[in-house]
């Protein structure tokens, strides 16, 4: 059993008044989130709006302390390594700095509301949102375009999964 058919069936068993927390926990879930946990509730039984509202919730929560933690991380190094006076970069594999690269391309080209907006194709939110915290960029910056492609995503998902259901019922 995977974790997605964990979620349903945890949704399907648990009162009808727990049943959007599960769904909002599912979606701080990298992978799943906002759009995948509305899926799960919806798909579960719970109305589409309550589903969508709690993935949204769930998904943004959980970035929003990405981004907190990762803001304070990132300005406690900046400090401590300004502090020594040096600038030497920790190594790490290739694959980890492919990806740092891959990202800084999205970044220079789109900007924030563009990675924001199309990172969920590629990457969870909590993913790209560590990133933009780790790159410098505003803490209240990246949680707004970041809760925009939370809300868009997930709406989008939602209205689909919906009127599929309603076309085959």
């Amino acid at each position: 059993m995977n974790l997605i058919d964990t979620f349903q069936n945890l949704v399907a068993q648990v009162p009808d008044l727990i049943q959007p927390l599960i769904v909002a926990l599912a979606a701080a879930v990298p992978f799943i989130e906002g759009e995948g946990a509305a899926a799960i509730g919806i798909i579960g039984g719970i109305h589409p709006v309550i589903a969508a509202v709690a993935g949204v919730a769930g998904n943004f929560i959980c970035v929003a302390l990405v981004v907190l933690i990762g803001a304070g991380a990132r300005r406690a190094v900046v400090s401590r390594v300004g502090a020594r006076g040096e600038a030497e970069a920790p190594e790490d594999g290739s694959r980890s700095s492919a990806r740092r690269e891959k990202f800084a391309r999205a970044f220079a080209r789109y900007g924030v509301p563009g990675v924001s907006l199309l990172g969920p194709l590629l990457i969870p939110t909590q993913f790209t949102a560590a990133m933009l915290a780790a790159s410098g960029i505003g803490k209240t910056r990246i949680l707004i375009w970041q809760l925009v492609a939370i809300i868009g995503w997930t709406t989008v998902i939602t209205l689909v999964l919906t009127g599929v259901i309603t076309a085959f019922s």
